[in-house]
């Protein structure tokens, strides 16, 4: 008996490490490195704030792309050869970016890393939620966090040996690495639930809907523009690493304080304090400001996701996480387009703007404790057998 239960725990914490090692690739690279090269594009390729914004937009374009395959069509979001053709796609398209100067060609590059993104992120999400209980969730969406503080170490490496190009290239080894790492991943169970045994949870989904999109709008203001809003050399990507650093343990944090107090309770309390961290630096300069709003960040937009999707997954909402990724990707979208006409004054006034509209999510937040069912009736038990 107790070499059974060894085994099973062996097999769990691999499979969170597998996740970690998924979201890391798709997240933590795929798309986060941009934040901390954005800089070295600007001042080496000659890439302009507008522009920057653009290649900002594309790559959540297609992560919005890659997450509606999961909403419109759930087998091929629970697929291990699609999960594994996007961590290839996303390596790739990392390797590539170098190998052009086109703004055009970046844009395509980084809409395919989004689409991939997008690909792994659901896959991994529903793979974590669907088998793993616990605090063990919480370490898998430590990934993101750990693969943010990578890329900015190698890039910040990088950028004393050598220029933007070998930042990219850099951080494709990385994410292969973590790709490898991810590569046997399980997919989430099969779910049968019958349409007329699912509670209606249609008006509180739809709050969260709402909160956890203009997340995704204020939210990826600051992650796309903290480091250039930093600015000071090597502070930027200082405030970068450590916004990771800070993201590693906070899932696991939200979660065990989730033992305690409510999710919607929790969602609120953590956009509240992100809303802090992304004002900072846009009204206060100097380092203290700077590190600061990178640790409240950085503790805070990934305790953000955990709770949402798994408050979603708590509702028993058809495609909770497909769906809830789909609006999130969506606010994603937008953020830059609302920013970009803010840019000319610098990207304070945008950091502003990220902070009031994660207000906002805070505002639906606080309406999705009304009334909140806590207790559910147990979810019929998921079916046996792998999507291929």
């Amino acid at each position: 008996m107790d070499l059974v239960l060894r085994t099973l725990i062996r097999t769990d914490f691999r499979h969170a490490a597998q996740g970690a090692a998924a979201l890391a690739a798709g997240m933590g690279v795929g798309r986060f490195v941009y934040t901390p090269i954005l800089p070295l594009m600007t001042a080496q390729a000659g890439l302009g704030a507008s522009a920057g914004a653009s290649l900002a937009t594309a790559n959540y374009v297609g992560n919005l792309a890659g997450a509606l395959v999961g909403m419109l069509a759930p087998r091929l979001g629970r697929s291990v050869v699609l999960h594994r053709a996007a961590l290839v796609l996303l390596v790739v398209t990392l390797a590539a970016m170098p190998c052009t100067t086109s703004v055009t060609g970046w844009f395509v590059l980084r809409l395919l890393a989004g689409a991939a993104s997008g690909v792994v992120f659901v896959f991994a999400v529903n793979s974590v939620l669907g088998h793993l209980r616990g605090h063990l969730p919480g370490w898998s969406f430590s990934g993101v966090g750990a693969g943010i503080a990578l890329s900015g170490i190698v890039v910040l490496v990088v950028r004393e040996l050598g220029n933007w190009r070998a930042a990219w290239w850099a951080a494709a080894v990385l994410g292969a690495a973590l790709a490898a790492a991810a590569w046997r991943l399980p997919p989430a169970a099969e779910s049968v639930v019958a349409a007329l045994d699912r509670p209606r949870t249609h008006r509180w989904f739809s709050t969260l809907f709402v909160s956890y999109t203009l997340e995704g709008v204020g939210y990826i203001i600051a992650g796309t523009f903290l480091v250039a809003a930093i600015g000071h050399g090597w502070l930027g990507g200082a405030a970068w690493i450590l916004a990771g650093l800070a993201a590693v343990p906070s899932s696991v944090g939200w979660a065990w304080l989730g033992k305690r107090w409510t999710r919607p309770g929790l969602l609120l309390t953590a956009l509240l304090v992100q809303a802090v961290g992304i004002a900072l630096p846009a009204l206060w300069g100097g380092v203290a400001a700077a590190l600061v709003a990178a640790c409240l960040f950085g503790a805070t937009f990934l305790g953000v996701s955990n709770l949402a999707l798994g408050t979603g997954t708590h509702l028993r909402f058809p495609r909770s996480v497909a769906l809830l990724t789909a609006g999130y990707s969506a606010g994603q979208i937008l953020g830059p387009l609302l920013a970009a006409p803010l840019l000319r004054h610098g990207y304070q006034p945008a950091l502003v703007l990220g902070a009031v509209i994660v207000l906002a999510a805070a505002v639906a937040a606080a309406f999705l404790r009304v009334g909140f069912p806590h207790r559910m009736e147990d979810p019929v038990q998921p079916l046996t057998g792998e999507a291929r």
